[in-house]
């Protein structure tokens, strides 16, 4: 399988939002990469459930959200309902975990589990097999423009092995710094899907910036 490119919203123009939209429908990417964020679980505030049912009317592809909010167990029908066809929720956000991502495997919706850059990857051996996607956070969750952290190849490494051994199909998302620079290195320990925000729609021009990433 080729690599997926998943432009992050929270970095499109938000007073031209359909704009960027129609960018991202007719560029080479694969999903659209919406980050959920509630200023408890992470001290940044994004959009809701409205903003992705109005985005929903308008994209041509795969809606990947991440829910860096509490109690996502709450929400897991809102967000099918608005759209969602991947739902990531936190690790450290879910005390019950495989019941979570059962509630979204049964609402219709791919499963993914997010793990912060403290958490360790062996904390998914119990429910690797459950999972259509791991995302791990090569930045601190809550802002965009972040430098990269360096720890990631090592967990991309670990985390392929784990999916390896257990017959897992995840696959594995990166979110956070991504660039021209570190997307070779990435795919290479493993990486299956890449989120870049910044670093696409700041660009002088995003959609040969989305192009040069797919085609890395």
């Amino acid at each position: 399988m080729s690599h997926l490119i998943a432009p992050s919203m929270l970095a499109a123009d938000f007073s031209n939002l359909k704009k960027d939209i129609d960018l991202v429908n007719n560029s080479e990417a694969d999903w659209f990469h919406l980050d959920v964020m509630d200023g408890v679980f992470v001290p940044n505030i994004s959009f809701g459930v409205p903003v992705i049912k109005a985005i929903k009317k308008h994209t041509t592809k795969t809606l990947d959200v991440h829910l860096m909010i509490v109690n996502p167990d709450k929400f897991i029908d809102d967000f099918k309902k608005a759209g969602a066809d991947v739902l990531t929720v936190h690790y450290e956000a879910c005390p019950h975990l495989h019941r979570t991502v059962q509630a979204i495997k049964a609402s219709g919706m791919k499963a993914g589990v997010s793990l912060n850059p403290h958490t360790p990857v062996a904390v998914l051996e119990d429910i690797i097999t459950d999972l259509d996607l791991v995302l791990i956070m090569s930045v601190n969750p809550g802002f965009g423009g972040q430098s990269f952290i360096e720890n990631t190849y090592k967990k991309i490494i670990q985390l392929k092995d784990l999916i390896l051994k257990s017959g897992s199909e995840a696959l594995i998302e990166i979110d956070g710094g991504v660039n021209a620079q570190n997307t070779p290195k990435l795919l290479a320990v493993g990486a299956d899907v890449l989120v870049a925000g910044s670093f696409v729609f700041k660009s002088d021009n995003p959609t040969q910036t989305i192009a040069d990433l797919k085609n890395i």
